[in-house]
């Protein structure tokens, strides 16, 4: 029950800062990530100025749930919701009609990467902050992903306004999410497997 109130607290923490502006470094169900919240502009800046890369395609979002997710993109086809609820690994939609979050996350083709984490401590950071967080590895743009928190370079750590505790971590499975692009009409493009 303690774990329960810490992790709570923890969540909360981060939320704040969120809240604040603030960029975050913490656990997702695949490796460690830099976030923020992804309806603020300044704060995804921070995130490109730490990683060294204006590259939009690196940055995703998390969302809570597909009633969520219609709320930032209102072009994404059904079967796009269907393949996402159906997945049983960590899944990464690129979806069409992004909107809503801060302009310098859409890539010119106005899309938005979008994955629903199977992760209680994002859950419970989703909940709280009401909105997308932005989720992209925990690195310098070109280095090695970071899967632990000890492997994040501190130039990294020392960047970003709050590191949540690696207790969090719960079991994450330590390799980036597949990809897969979704068009308008339904197209399905397979970007990493």
């Amino acid at each position: 029950m303690q774990k329960e109130t810490d992790m709570q607290k923890e969540a909360d923490e981060a939320v704040r800062v969120m809240r604040g502006g603030g960029i975050i470094l913490y656990p997702t169900d695949t490796v460690w990530g830099l976030g923020c919240d992804a309806t603020n502009a300044a704060a995804v800046e921070r995130i490109y100025r730490l990683k060294r890369s204006e590259n939009k395609k690196s940055m995703l979002v998390l969302c809570a749930s597909a009633d969520m997710t219609v709320r930032y993109v209102n072009k994404a086809p059904g079967v796009a919701f269907e393949v996402m609820e159906l997945a049983t690994s960590p899944l990464t939609a690129i979806l069409p009609g992004a909107a809503g979050v801060a302009e310098n996350l859409i890539p010119e083709e106005g899309t938005l990467g979008v994955r629903i984490p199977d992760h209680e401590f994002c859950r419970r950071m989703l909940a709280g902050l009401k909105k997308p967080i932005v989720s992209t590895s925990a690195n310098i743009s070109g280095e090695a992903t970071p899967v632990e928190l000890q492997d994040v370079a501190k130039e990294i750590v020392d960047g970003v306004d709050f590191v949540v505790n690696p207790r969090f971590e719960g079991k994450p499975t330590r390799k980036a999410s597949s990809i897969i692009a979704f068009g308008e009409g339904g197209e399905v493009k397979i970007i990493r497997e």
